[in-house]
């Protein structure tokens, strides 16, 4: 996804965690949840957004639920939409995740 969304994005939830996806380097995602650090290759081409096998630190947290929910929402991803600041990825069940860029490439 580099190229057209690079940067590093924050995940906005009505949740009070704080998540990342960064998206600095080619060919791969990466970011923090509120417990651990997680990466997976992506090299699927604009629009389209496949994250392979997410790889994941395996630390504890009072907010691990909320970060294994998120990590499940991203493998099912297969979309990408950017406008501005706004990062939108969603799926064919209409499900979504947006972002926020916090800090461009």
């Amino acid at each position: 996804m580099t190229g057209y969304a690079a940067g590093i994005w924050e995940l906005e939830t009505d949740e009070a965690v704080r998540i990342t996806l960064d998206l600095t380097a080619r060919g791969r995602i990466s970011g923090h949840g509120p417990c651990n650090r997680y990466s997976a290759p992506q090299t699927a081409p604009y629009p389209w957004f496949e994250p392979g096998p997410l790889a994941s630190t395996r630390a504890i947290c009072p907010d691990l639920a909320a970060e294994q929910r998120f990590l499940a929402a991203l493998s099912g991803m297969t979309l990408a939409e950017v406008s501005g600041p706004v990062l939108i990825l969603s799926n064919d069940s209409d499900d979504t995740l947006e972002f926020r860029l916090i800090s461009p490439d």
